[in-house]
C-alpha cells in the first residue's frame, strides 16, 4: 500500500514566491524531508512535505472583494463562487417560512423575552423577568436570542433567526475545516452533507440550545486541528474557550468528544510529549475559567436573591449538572424529570426512552432524522484511517480522520447506549461529524482512484460499495413512508445502484464518465435527505418534542414530533413496544382515564398508538406540529368531557399522557398536553391577565413552564412557572407561595387541569399543594376557555368557613 510519511514542520515556499508543484507519493521509509506527498485532487493546491497546505503567495493587485470572490489562489476557479453558493442557499433553506413555526419551543422563548426585559433574567436564564425560576440548562443559548429581542423586539424572527444564522456558520467553519487538509470539493461536499441532514435543518430553525452547541463543537474541533498543524498554543486554548462556552450552552453534552480530540492530539501534536501535556493543561484551564465563571457566580449568589435552578431538587446547577442533566441523561437516573427517577423498564435493555443498542439511532424513530450517511461514514472513516496507518505520528490528514472520526463515534456510541432522556432531535449532534468524514473520505478516494493500479481499484470499489449502501439505506429510510413520494425511494436506489457501478468501471471510462458516475452518486446519497429537509423546511414545528420529514411507519416521525410511546421508543409498563395496540399508519386511538373517571378517546388521521390520554397532536392549525395529550375543550382541556372527542388533525398523534382530547383544528389545552407544549391564549383571557397586571410581580402563576409560557408571550407580562418545565421542582414551595399571595405580587393562578398537579402523572409535591389550597380558597373566574383563580378574592365557601373559625374562637 502506497504511504505518505510526513514531518512535524511546516516547510513551504518564500510568500513572495508561488509553491513548487509537490512530487508523487513515496513509501513510509523514505525519510521525511526527501520528497513531498503526492499532491491532493485537482483543487487541493499545493502542500508541504508533511502534508500541511503550503504557505499562500500573497496575492499582487486586485480588490479585497476580488480576493473573497476568488479564495485561495492555488484553488480552482469555481471553488470560492460554489462556497458562497452554498452558503446562500443553506441561507435560504434555513430562513424560508421561518415565522410560520411561532415561537417554536414557547419554553425557550419566554425565558428570551425574561431576559430581553431584564439583565437579572438574561444573566440567569430565568423563565420569567421577576426571576422566579430558571430554565433546565445554562443560558449561553438564550443570550443570542434575547439580544435579538432587545434590538428587534418579540417577534418569532427574532428568537429564530440568530438560530438560522448559527446553522449557516456550522456550515462555513465545517467547510474551511476540511478544506484546510484536502481539497475544496470535499470541504462541499460536507459542507452541503451537514446542511441538508434533516436534523440539522429542523435544529437550526428551532430555538433549543442544539444550534449553538452544535456551532462551538464545529469551531472546537476546527481549533485542534489547527493546533494539530504547528502545536500553537493559541488554538488550543481557544478550542478550550469553545467547550467552555458549550458547557454553558447544555451542560455536560458539550463535553462528550474531549476525550478522543485529547487523545489525538497528545499522540500526534508536532511537539515534544511534556509540551503537549502542559498545552493539554492549559486549554483545560480555559475550559475551566470560560465556563465555570457563570457557575461559581451562581454558585456563590445568595439563594434568597436569585432564582430557582429549574431542573434541580435543590437549587443547585451543580446538581442539575451532574444529575438531571448530567450522568442521569446516561444511566436513566433523572429525578424530577418526565416519569420520575430511576430507570424505566422494558426488554432489550430499553426504558422509557426507547431500546438501546447499536441499530438503535436506525430505528423508526431516530433512522430519518441522521442514518442517511452514517453507513457511508463508517466506510469512509475506516477506508481514511487505513490509507493513512502508516504515515508519519504528526500527518495532519490522518489526524484529521482521527479527530472527525473519534467524535462521531464517541457520540454515536452514547446515543446508542444511554438510558436516560434521548429525543430524536439530539442527533444533530452527530450530523457536522458524519459530513466531515463523508467530506474527507470520498476525496481522499477519489484521489487515489487516480492512481490506476491495484491502489487505484481498491479505491473505486470502495467508493462503490459506499454509494451503493448509502442508496440502499435512503431506500429503507423513504420506505418508511410507504405513501410519501413513493417513487423517490426507486429513483435513489436505481440512481445509486447505477452510479456504482459506474464507479467500479471507473478505469474503463474516460474521465468524464468517471465524473458523471461520481456525481450521480453524490445526487443518489443526498436526494432522501434533501426531500426530508424540504418536508421540514415546508412544515411548522412548535413543542418540546419535534422531528424532522413527515410521518413513519413504527414511529413517532412527522410534523408533530415524537415522545415515549411509538415505534421504538419506550412507554410505561403494560405497553405493548411501546405503543397500545398494533396501529400502523393510519388511524391511531389511545384512551386514558379522564377527571372524575370519564373515558375520553381521540383519533389522529396518521396517528400512531400513544400513552394513555387520547387527543391528537399537533399544535398548529390541521393539528400539525405538536404534542399529544391535552387539547383545547370547552372545560379548558381539563379532560372531563363527557363521551369521545375527535380531533381532525392531519398526521396527528393520539395523546400521550393523561390531560384529555386534543379538540378542533389541534388547539392546545392544559394537562399534561401543557408540559411539552403551549396552549393558544385567547383574546379574552390576555386581556384579563393585562388588566392591573403592573401592579403585581407576577400578572398570574401556572403549573409547568409550557403553561406559563404561553400566557407570558401572550401579555409579555411575568407569569410564574410553578415546579419549573416538569412541575416537579420544588419552587415555590406552599408556604412561599402563601406568602407571595399575602403580600400581593401575584394576581391570578392559571388553573391547568388534572395531571400536572406537583409534576407527571400528579402526586403530593409543591405544585399539587398549592393547587389544591388555591381550588379550596380562592374564587374560580371562568374567562373564554381558560379557568383563572383571583388570588384576590377568596371563593364564598373559604369565606364562611373563615368567619365561621373566627365566631368558633370568639365564642370560646
Amino acid at each position: 500500500m502506497t504511504t505518505y510519511d510526513h514531518g512535524t514542520r511546516d516547510v513551504g515556499p518564500p510568500p513572495s514566491q508561488p509553491s513548487a508543484t509537490p512530487a508523487g507519493p513515496v513509501a513510509s521509509t523514505t525519510p521525511a524531508a526527501s520528497q513531498p506527498p503526492q499532491p491532493l485532487a485537482a483543487s487541493a493546491g499545493p502542500a508541504a512535505p508533511d502534508g500541511r497546505q503550503a504557505a499562500r503567495p500573497q496575492a499582487t493587485g486586485g480588490s479585497r472583494l476580488a480576493r473573497a470572490w476568488r479564495g485561495r489562489p492555488e484553488d480552482p476557479r469555481w471553488a470560492r463562487p460554489a462556497l458562497w453558493a452554498l452558503l446562500a442557499v443553506t441561507t435560504v433553506l434555513y430562513l424560508w417560512s421561518l415565522g410560520a413555526s411561532g415561537y417554536a419551543n414557547q419554553f425557550y422563548s419566554a425565558a428570551v423575552q425574561a431576559g430581553s426585559e431584564s439583565w437579572k433574567a438574561f444573566f440567569f436564564g430565568s423563565s420569567d423577568a421577576a426571576n422566579s425560576i430558571t430554565v433546565d440548562k445554562p443560558p449561553a443559548a438564550l443570550w443570542p436570542m434575547a439580544l435579538s429581542v432587545r434590538l428587534f423586539g418579540l417577534s418569532s424572527w427574532a428568537v429564530l433567526v440568530p438560530e438560522a444564522l448559527m446553522g449557516v456558520a456550522t456550515v462555513g467553519v465545517l467547510y474551511a475545516a476540511v478544506r484546510r487538509r484536502f481539497s475544496a470539493a470535499a470541504g462541499l461536499i460536507a459542507g452541503a452533507a451537514l446542511a441538508v441532514t434533516p436534523v440539522a435543518a429542523l435544529m437550526f430553525r428551532f430555538n433549543n440550545p442544539d444550534a449553538l452547541l452544535c456551532l462551538l463543537m464545529v469551531s472546537a474541533v476546527y481549533c485542534v486541528l489547527r493546533a494539530l498543524e504547528d502545536a500553537r498554543t493559541k488554538w488550543l486554548l481557544l478550542a478550550g474557550v469553545c467547550f467552555g462556552l458549550g458547557f454553558l450552552t447544555k451542560t455536560l453534552q458539550a463535553w462528550l468528544i474531549l476525550p478522543p480530540l485529547a487523545v489525538v492530539y497528545a499522540v500526534c501534536a508536532p511537539a515534544k510529549f511534556g509540551r503537549r501535556i502542559g498545552q493539554l493543561l492549559l486549554a483545560g484551564l480555559a475550559m475551566v475559567v470560560s465556563g465555570g465563571w457563570w457557575v461559581a457566580i451562581v454558585e456563590l449568589w445568595p439563594a434568597s436573591s436569585r432564582p430557582y435552578i429549574g431542573g434541580s431538587q435543590h437549587n443547585s446547577f451543580l446538581e442539575l449538572t451532574f444529575g438531571y442533566n448530567g450522568l442521569g441523561r446516561i444511566n436513566g437516573n433523572e429525578t424530577g424529570s418526565v416519569g420520575g427517577g430511576g430507570r424505566g423498564g422494558g426488554g432489550g435493555g430499553g426504558g422509557r426512552w426507547g431500546e438501546t443498542g447499536i441499530d438503535r439511532l436506525f430505528g423508526s424513530d431516530m433512522g430519518g432524522q441522521i442514518a442517511w450517511l452514517l453507513p457511508a461514514a463508517f466506510i469512509l472513516l475506516a477506508a481514511g484511517i487505513w490509507l493513512t496507518w502508516r504515515a508519519a505520528r504528526t500527518d495532519t490528514r490522518r489526524a484529521a480522520f482521527l479527530v472527525w472520526g473519534g467524535a462521531l463515534l464517541m457520540t454515536f456510541a452514547t446515543f446508542s447506549f444511554m438510558s436516560g432522556i434521548f429525543h430524536q432531535y439530539y442527533n444533530i449532534a452527530l450530523a457536522p461529524y458524519l459530513a466531515a468524514v463523508v467530506g474527507m473520505g470520498a476525496a481522499l478516494l477519489w484521489e487515489r482512484r487516480n492512481e490506476g493500479g491495484r491502489a487505484g481499484s481498491a479505491a473505486s470499489a470502495v467508493l462503490a460499495v459506499t454509494v451503493a449502501a448509502t442508496a440502499y439505506m435512503s431506500y429503507v429510510l423513504l420506505g418508511r413512508s410507504a405513501d410519501w413520494h413513493p417513487w423517490l425511494r426507486w429513483a435513489v436506489l436505481i440512481g445509486g445502484l447505477a452510479a456504482a457501478a459506474g464507479l467500479l468501471l471507473t478505469a474503463r471510462l474516460g474521465r468524464k464518465a468517471a465524473l458523471a458516475a461520481a456525481g450521480l452518486g453524490l445526487a443518489a446519497g443526498l436526494a432522501g435527505p434533501v426531500a426530508y429537509t424540504l418536508n421540514t423546511v415546508d412544515t411548522p414545528k412548535r413543542g418540546s418534542i419535534v422531528t424532522a420529514g413527515p410521518s413513519v411507519a413504527g414511529g413517532m416521525g412527522g410534523p408533530g414530533g415524537g415522545f415515549p410511546g411509538g415505534g421504538r421508543m419506550g412507554g410505561p409498563p403494560g405497553m405493548q413496544n411501546g405503543r397500545q395496540g398494533a396501529g400502523q399508519q393510519g388511524q391511531g386511538q389511545g384512551q386514558g382515564n379522564q377527571q372524575g373517571g370519564q373515558a375520553q378517546q381521540g383519533q389522529g388521521q396518521g396517528g400512531r398508538q400513544g400513552m394513555p390520554g387520547g387527543g391528537t397532536g399537533g399544535g398548529q392549525p390541521g393539528g400539525q406540529n405538536g404534542f399529544p395529550g391535552g387539547g383545547q375543550s370547552p372545560q379548558n382541556g381539563k379532560g372531563n368531557a363527557q363521551g369521545q372527542r375527535q380531533g381532525q388533525g392531519q398526521n396527528g398523534r393520539p395523546g400521550m399522557l393523561p390531560g384529555g382530547g386534543m379538540g378542533e383544528g389541534g388547539r392546545r389545552g392544559g394537562g399534561m398536553g401543557g408540559l411539552l407544549d403551549g396552549q393558544q391564549v385567547d383574546a379574552k383571557t390576555e386581556a384579563k391577565l393585562e388588566r392591573n397586571a403592573d401592579d403585581y410581580t407576577w400578572a398570574a402563576a401556572a403549573i409547568g413552564s409550557q403553561n406559563a409560557a404561553s400566557y407570558q408571550l401572550a401579555t409579555q407580562k411575568p407569569v410564574m412557572a410553578i415546579g419549573g418545565f416538569n412541575g416537579s421542582d420544588p419552587s415555590p414551595t406552599l408556604a412561599q407561595f402563601k406568602e407571595y399571595v399575602k403580600q400581593g405580587k401575584i394576581h391570578y393562578f392559571i388553573s391547568s387541569g388534572t395531571g400536572m398537579g406537583g409534576g407527571p402523572g400528579g402526586g403530593q409535591g409543591a405544585s399539587s399543594q398549592i393547587t389544591s389550597w388555591i381550588e379550596a380558597t380562592y374564587k374560580k373566574v371562568t374567562v373564554g376557555s381558560t379557568t383563572l383563580y383571583d388570588l384576590t378574592q377568596k371563593s364564598s365557601a373559604s369565606s364562611k368557613s373563615s368567619a365561621s373559625s373566627k365566631s368558633s374562637k370568639s365564642s370560646d
